[in-house]
């Protein structure tokens, strides 16, 4: 059984890496273990490069601290007025990356981020809800729940996935 370690707790990202491992090799067995570890970014990562940077150094944190077969680095950020997910998988010899669908915030969500706030506290607010970044997350919120983290996350995470399927094509 393959070990599957997902760089986060939280469990949108772990169900999407579930779903799509699932997905991919359907009739291999995985287990999936959720990791705290530090992405040595923000917490709110303002920028294209600093949201890769996370993803990465979660990954290579978790090389280094847990037994695994895959790492998952799954780090959510902004990219000018949007915000998105970087999906970086790696086994060790191979390594897939991906960016998730883009998302364009609200001019009010864009000034909080930039006076130093997150944006699952700043969906809370305008939402009047409770920790939607473990939920559905901004997306969920705000297309009205036809999409969510986890589903948006999910395409990505198998886009990540392609040089797994043909290692032949990645080398």
């Amino acid at each position: 059984m393959s070990q599957v370690i997902v760089t986060s707790k939280n469990p949108a990202k772990i169900a999407a890496v579930e779903a799509a491992f699932r997905d991919v090799f359907p009739e291999q067995p995985f287990t999936f273990t959720g990791v705290a570890v530090p992405s040595d970014v923000p917490d709110q990562p303002m920028t294209e490069k600093e949201t890769y940077a996370g993803a990465c150094n979660r990954v290579q944190h978790a090389k280094a601290k847990y037994e695994g077969d895959f790492y998952v680095g799954v780090e959510a950020g902004l990219d000018h007025q949007h915000t998105f997910a970087w999906m970086v998988i790696d086994d060790g010899t191979t390594r897939g990356e991906a960016r998730s669908a883009s998302l364009p915030l609200p001019p009010e969500a864009l000034r909080a981020l930039h006076h130093g706030e997150e944006l699952g506290d700043v969906m809370d607010r305008m939402f009047s809800e409770q920790n939607v970044k473990q939920k559905g997350g901004a997306i969920g919120m705000l297309t009205g729940h036809r999409l969510t983290r986890s589903s948006v996350y999910h395409q990505a995470l198998i886009l990540a996935l392609i040089p797994f399927l043909h290692p032949h094509l990645y080398r």
